[in-house]
């Protein structure tokens, strides 16, 4: 499994619409990417190192290649792309990495790690 992780630097004086973002753009990505998305997340940035959180919001895609990712991505670049100035004035940092481990906690609170192998 992929992920493909878009951040929103936090610079002095920029401007970031996150419930813009969270109700409009991302409903949008989400239809636009169908079935080979597998998942999707957004952060809000709260603090980080020194203070202020480096990055305004994180968005993070999966899908289960980098290959999937551009056949979904590919056609539709255009209009998501577009949409960026309604909602930021920065321009986003994509990175997109194969995810190792992945954990989710139980209804007993156990957490139970999941292994890409």
């Amino acid at each position: 499994m992929i992920k493909v992780s878009v951040l929103y630097p936090n610079a002095p004086g920029s401007h970031f619409d996150l419930e813009y973002y969270c109700n409009s753009h991302m409903p949008m990505v989400r239809d636009k990417l169908g079935a080979a998305c597998k998942g999707i997340a957004v952060d809000a940035g709260v603090a980080g190192e020194g203070g202020g959180a480096p990055f305004a919001a994180v968005c993070h895609l999966f899908f289960d290649t980098v290959e999937a990712f551009q056949a979904a991505f590919g056609p539709h670049e255009g209009p998501i792309m577009a949409d960026i100035p309604n909602y930021t004035d920065v321009a986003p940092q994509v990175q997109i990495s194969q995810v190792i481990i992945n954990a989710t906690r139980s209804n007993t609170g156990e957490l139970h790690l999941h292994r890409a192998d």
